[in-house]
């Protein structure tokens, strides 16, 4: 679990609609241990989504320094975390992707108000996400279906970390 005494950074990734923010308050009951944040509660105070990504790196680095560990919900990419100033302040950054099908994605993001191009955008985005799950991150991305009720959710994305921190 540790290396040179730095702690692992677990990312809840995925397009919009999938149900990362919503998962949230389940996990921060499930993983006590741990401080669980949806990114986007700040997004419109910060503006520049890598100032954003950066801003989070750096209280997920200062929580690790307190010997505890942090997972982030929000869309963010590899790519994006490599050019935060704390990026090498982790021992690994661990993604997973929360997916939902096509049909829940529109229902969830029209009721949000969103234009049907930019639902289609991000049907496009999850489909990439799914096809470079492997490609792109390593470890390969594991997937979590978020069709289902969110405590089960949840409990898939617990058991994920924990058994991230067993190996």
């Amino acid at each position: 679990m540790l290396e040179n005494n730095k702690l692992p950074l677990f990312i809840i990734t995925g397009a919009s609609g999938t149900g990362k923010s919503t998962v949230v308050p389940y996990l921060r009951e499930m993983l006590d241990h741990f401080d669980v944040f949806d990114i986007d509660v700040i997004s419109e105070d910060v503006g520049d989504w890598q100032k954003l990504k950066n801003v989070w790196l750096k209280v997920a680095s200062n929580i690790a320094k307190s010997h505890r560990m942090t997972v982030l919900c929000g869309t963010i990419m590899p790519w994006d975390v490599e050019k935060c100033d704390t990026y090498q302040d982790f021992s690994h950054i661990y993604y997973l992707n929360l997916h939902c099908d096509d049909a829940t994605r529109e229902i969830r993001l029209s009721k949000r108000g969103w234009s049907q191009e930019l639902i289609e955008e991000h049907k496009i985005f999850a489909k990439w996400l799914l096809e470079n799950a492997e490609k792109a991150y390593s470890p390969p991305m594991p997937i979590v279906e978020s069709n289902s009720n969110v405590h089960e959710v949840a409990l898939n994305i617990k058991n994920w970390v924990l058994n991230v921190l067993d190996n």
